[in-house]
């Protein structure tokens, strides 16, 4: 009986550390998130619309595990639920080990280090969206065909801060990370990986100077009508994808000033992925957009009463094949307005010149409240 009493009592004592484990770990999670709701106004001929709409709503849960791990899972909801482009999905699934502030290695589905504003938070890119080179050459609704991604892939990343000043603050950042190439929630599908980096200076406190480069392909498995010869083909294409980034951001006391060139070399397939079941997924014909493309905004947000009302103008401008026949620029000016620490009005102005229309120019309203919790 002694045995068998201690025995339960031997049980029931590792059943409780492992409850208090299990309490402790649950403890650490913390629950994020945010939602965008959107109206938009515009007036391009033949093209008018106006719509509210559920811009973007996500939720998160990360925490720390064994000390040095962390981890991040998060789900994004867009306006409807049919296709890749805008149905729920996974965009980040996350283990990252952290002991070294000069190296962390990160393993999962994660953000690509490619420009300064795609990693930026939604809410506090600023204005209506990002820009157009961010959105088209780094995998949110890209030019080579890619489904909207977010500018996500899988792979690993290692990254980190080092070489600190007399104030203990580093100046030196670097980011490398090899990854499929496909976006987010899809194998590779050509074997090649691709390896995306960035690399910048902190020269003073608030600004950051760098580079990134983006080296790799994009490819499908299905059909496709040879450019030359005008036979029929099948198997794997791949299309090569070289670009790169030059970019500046300064952060201080509420003022935000960024600027960014992007740059792409790649050719494009003729259709988007909006999902893996229909003819978009398999159709390897060619875009007539061509191999070149680049793009650059400049923007500044500035506070009128800080922490409350903030004033904000933006030049963004996008050339689809690298030349000025696709230009399509946008002059932004817009405000914000803080109901609350986590609670925001913002309203915007743009004044749209697209050189693909035939009539060039049109206006574009866009107000939007968001709350992040």
């Amino acid at each position: 009986m002694r045995r068998l009493r201690l025995c339960a009592m031997l049980t029931a004592m590792y059943s409780l550390s492992l409850f208090a484990q299990k309490a402790t770990w649950f403890d650490n999670v913390k629950v994020s998130g945010f939602a965008i709701a959107q109206y938009q106004w515009s007036n391009p001929k033949d093209n008018e619309a106006n719509s509210f709409n559920l811009r973007m709503a996500r939720v998160a849960l990360d925490g720390k595990v064994a000390g040095d791990f962390y981890w991040k899972t998060q789900i994004q909801i867009t306006g409807n639920t049919s296709t890749l482009a805008s149905s729920p999905r996974l965009v980040d699934l996350f283990v990252e080990w952290q002991k070294y502030k000069a190296f962390n290695l990160r393993l999962g589905e994660l953000q690509v280090p490619f420009t300064f504003e795609s990693p930026i938070h939604p809410v506090d890119v600023g204005f209506m969206d990002n820009g157009q080179a961010v959105l088209k050459l780094t995998g949110y609704s890209d030019r080579s065909g890619m489904h909207s991604s977010n500018g996500r892939d899988i792979g690993i990343m290692a990254q980190g801060d080092f070489l600190k000043n007399a104030n203990g603050r580093n100046l030196l950042h670097y980011a490398v990370s090899v990854v499929n190439g496909q976006g987010i929630n899809l194998k590779d599908v050509d074997q090649r990986k691709n390896v995306v980096a960035s690399f910048w200076v902190m020269p003073i406190e608030g600004m950051r100077i760098g580079v990134s480069g983006w080296e790799g392909s994009y490819a499908r498995k299905g059909n496709w009508t040879d450019e030359q010869s005008g036979e029929s083909r099948s198997g794997v294409r791949s299309l090569p994808q070289h670009r790169y980034a030059i970019s500046g951001e300064y952060v201080s006391n509420g003022f935000t000033f960024r600027s960014e060139y992007v740059h792409s070399t790649g050719k494009a397939f003729a259709k988007t992925m909006t999902d893996t079941n229909d003819a978009s997924a398999s159709d390897c014909n060619l875009s007539a957009i061509g191999s070149k493309a680049d793009g650059f905004y400049a923007l500044g947000i500035v506070p009128v009463v800080k922490s409350k009302v903030n004033i904000k103008a933006r030049y963004d401008l996008y050339r689809n094949n690298g030349k000025w026949n696709s230009a399509k620029t946008f002059y932004e000016a817009g405000a914000d307005y803080y109901l609350a620490k986590n609670l925001r009005l913002s309203a915007e102005y743009a004044l749209v010149n697209d050189r693909s229309l035939s009539k060039h120019n049109y206006s574009l309203v866009n107000t939007e409240l968001s709350i992040k919790f």
